[in-house]
């Protein structure tokens, strides 16, 4: 059986690992409806386990975003195969743990996650997108005292995302970007944004091209 830098077999990617797995690991999560997944999102994880340093980056696919409608959302299982095809790396691991673990909320997710693996570095990665409306987020103070934040540029984002509400109540927390690849070791609050060369491709422009996303 092919094996991956990991030493694990390519399915178990797919698969919550077992705590031992990952002890020590530095790992980034991100998070979202992945609606359908896409090149822009592979783009942001590839930047990020270079410019963090990571060993592995976990896309957490939500069983349903509660700031987004169910109707337009296609089924977790859809989503997970088109992430899981969109991926194909050996360090980018498409999970249901959301799922697994009975969450909803990113805040509830990430606490459960800390119980589960106590000795794992997590970073929470998301684009400028979302850092735009990471205030109405649920209890999204208290996401940015429990892990480290890295923000990568999306396109359209990189001045608005510097004048977020987020970023103007924890401007002090703020890492210099040449030292971003800290952020898996350092105390929270703690947050970096990341330039990278920009990815056009959203979501919502692939559900624009393909009405039949839903239904496929």
């Amino acid at each position: 059986m092919t094996q991956n830098d990991l030493g694990l077999p390519p399915q178990d990617l797919n698969r919550p690992p077992v705590a031992a797995v990952v002890k020590g690991r530095r790992i980034g999560l991100l998070g979202g409806s992945f609606n359908p997944a896409h090149e822009g999102h592979r783009h942001i994880s590839l930047h990020a386990l270079h410019r963090l340093r990571l060993d592995e980056v976990w896309w957490l696919v939500s069983p349903q975003n509660p700031l987004k409608s169910a109707a337009e959302t296609a089924s977790l299982a859809k989503r997970m195969e088109r992430a899981a095809m969109v991926a194909a790396h050996p360090r980018i691991r498409v999970l249901d743990l959301e799922s697994r673990l009975g969450t909803q909320y990113t805040i509830d997710s990430l606490h459960a996650l800390r119980r589960r693996y106590p000795a794992t570095r997590f970073v929470w990665l998301m684009g400028a997108d979302n850092w735009e409306g990471f205030h109405r987020w649920r209890a999204w103070r208290e996401i940015l005292h429990t892990v480290p934040v890295a923000i990568l540029d999306r396109p359209r984002y990189s001045v608005r995302s510097l004048a977020t509400k987020a970023a103007q109540c924890f401007r002090r927390s703020r890492v210099a970007e040449r030292d971003a690849w800290k952020l898996p070791q350092m105390t929270t609050p703690a947050w970096a944004f990341l330039h990278i060369p920009l990815h056009p491709q959203s979501a919502t422009e692939l559900r624009a091209r393909n009405r039949n996303w839903l239904n496929t």
